[in-house]
C-alpha cells in the first residue's frame, strides 16, 4: 500500500515562506507524476503544481512565480517551497501520486494557515 506523508505545515505570516515536504513509502521513480493540490471549506481541490518523473513541471495560474516543485529522488521525496504567502494560500495542502492511469494515491494533507 502506498503511503504519502507530508510536513512542513503550519502558521506563517504574510509575505513569509514554508517548504513542505512529501515523502512515499516507495520508490519515487514508481510514480509518473506527483503533486501538489489544496482545499480550503466549500471549495473543490484545486491544483497547486505537478512534476513528471521526466521533469516537467506544471503550475497552477499565478502559483509559479511564487511557488517551486521539486523532488529528490534519493530520499524519495517531493518538495512544494512557496514564497511570498498571501492568506489566500491558507488551505490544507495534499500530496498527490500517480502511477499510470488507474492508479492514484494522496497523502491526508498538511494546514497551511496565513495570517494577514
Amino acid at each position: 500500500q502506498v503511503q504519502l506523508v507530508e510536513s512542513g505545515g503550519g502558521l506563517v505570516q504574510a509575505g513569509g515562506s514554508l517548504r513542505l515536504s512529501c515523502a512515499t513509502s516507495g520508490s519515487i521513480r514508481d510514480f509518473s507524476a506527483m503533486g501538489w493540490y489544496r482545499q480550503t471549506p466549500g471549495k473543490q481541490r484545486e491544483l497547486v503544481a505537478t512534476l513528471t518523473k521526466f521533469g516537467s513541471a506544471n503550475y497552477a495560474e499565478a502559483k509559479k512565480d511564487r511557488f517551486t516543485i521539486s523532488r529528490d529522488n534519493a530520499k524519495n521525496t517531493v518538495y512544494l517551497q512557496m514564497n511570498s504567502l498571501k492568506f489566500e494560500d491558507t488551505a490544507v495542502y495534499y500530496c498527490y501520486a500517480r502511477r499510470d492511469r488507474t492508479s492514484s494515491y494522496w497523502g491526508s494533507g498538511t494546514q497551511v494557515t496565513v495570517s494577514s
